[in-house]
């Protein structure tokens, strides 16, 4: 079922924040005047101290029934959130700690913000009760070699593979729903997926020549120190990375095979521009004989006419990252090619939300019977 047919709830996000205790002195913290500590959530992030971990403490902070149990971060352990992100000081969190030292007996559900290939050993050794949206690439791809391949290093936790779900959710939102553990994507699969899994579905694109130019915000490559991130670096200039060898390439050929039945195999170039935040994915697709552009955009209307976070914009208007910044919106588009038989499709996403944060939040309130939108009405910040 899609979000919009809960948005018509009411709740009250602007109350202020309670602090509750629990036995033991264990505190969690509740937003919004609907929760109480008999309904509440009680939830974890682990790799606090990380963008994709501010980011979900951004938005929980509206979240009506969730609320902030547990946060680690190994190198600032010990300190207060708002020692590490300042913006967070007028939320009430627990302070950090190291992954080894948490409890999870008073815990719900997990964020897990680790950075890839550290995550599949801490989630293997979590209860079992718990819920979990990682949202490293660890639990992507379903072949352990194609893992091993792309990321230089064997699968530690194989058998976790098999029960992890993919968690594009307007895709495959049912999957979600029942899942345990969910493998949330990746930004650019993300915006590529999207406009591109009904039209394949529907046979309306030839799927042996598609060529995406993809460009992300800086933050997208997260919060450690790298020479190349620096600002005397990135600013003022536009560079391509990951040439040919992107590890989001197999995540997104993955999704697309899925819906073509059949093996496809993308041309894809990501770039790095000098902003914080944004993606915009530019798709060049062949269309199938017979198809015009105002098909391609009749089936993604058809698709996502009942979708509240994926819209398709009104004809000829382009998309653009400033209308998506801080919101869990995909903005779409499609425009016919200079060359006959070829369409151009534009989709625009903020790379920390929809692309990460947004959608993780998306996937746990399916996840825990929630309406898929609670926490993730923010419109953008514009100018």
């Amino acid at each position: 079922m899609s979000s919009t047919s809960f948005t018509s709830l009411s709740f009250n996000t602007a109350s202020s924040w309670n602090l509750k205790r629990r036995e033991g002195g264990k505190a969690y913290v509740r937003c919004g005047s609907r929760a109480s500590s008999e309904n509440t959530v009680r939830v974890g992030v682990l790799g606090a101290s990380g963008y994709t971990g501010s980011e979900v403490l951004r938005l929980l902070a509206n979240h009506p029934q969730f609320g902030v149990a547990l946060l680690t971060a190994d190198r600032k352990a010990g300190q207060p959130i708002a020692s590490v992100f300042p913006h967070l000081a007028t939320q009430k969190l627990p302070d950090l700690i190291a992954v080894k030292d948490a409890d999870f007996s008073y815990v719900d559900a997990v964020f897990c913000c680790l950075p890839h290939g550290t995550t599949q050993e801490i989630i293997r050794g979590l209860p079992n009760h718990l819920k979990i949206v990682d949202l490293s690439a660890d639990f992507r791809l379903r072949d352990i070699s194609e893992y091993e391949e792309w990321y230089g290093q064997p699968h530690r936790a194989p058998e976790l593979q098999k029960e992890a779900i993919y968690g594009l959710t307007e895709i495959l939102r049912e999957e979600i729903r029942n899942a345990r553990l969910v493998a949330n994507p990746g930004c650019y699969p993300t915006s590529i997926q999207i406009p591109l899994v009904p039209l394949i579905k529907a046979k309306l694109i030839d799927i042996k020549n598609i060529i995406i130019d993809a460009k992300s915000g800086v933050s997208g490559a997260g919060r450690s120190v790298k020479e190349n991130l620096l600002y005397t670096e990135v600013a003022e200039g536009i560079n391509s990375y990951g040439v040919t060898r992107h590890r989001h390439v197999p995540e997104t050929e993955q999704g697309l095979s899925d819906a073509a039945h059949s093996k496809v195999t993308i041309s894809f170039t990501p770039h790095l521009m000098p902003m914080i935040r944004g993606m915009q994915s530019t798709i060049y697709v062949e269309m199938a004989p017979g198809v015009s552009t105002e098909d391609l955009y009749q089936q993604l209307k058809r698709s996502y006419e009942n979708e509240e976070f994926a819209v398709l914009l009104g004809n000829g208007v382009v998309p653009r990252t400033h209308s998506v910044r801080g919101t869990n919106y995909c903005l779409i588009n499609v425009f016919p090619d200079r060359i006959p038989g070829r369409a151009i499709i534009i989709s625009v996403i903020d790379n920390l939300v929809k692309g990460a944060s947004g959608q993780a939040l998306q996937n746990l309130n399916l996840m825990m019977g929630f309406p898929e939108n609670l926490g993730l009405h923010y419109q953008s910040l514009f100018p």
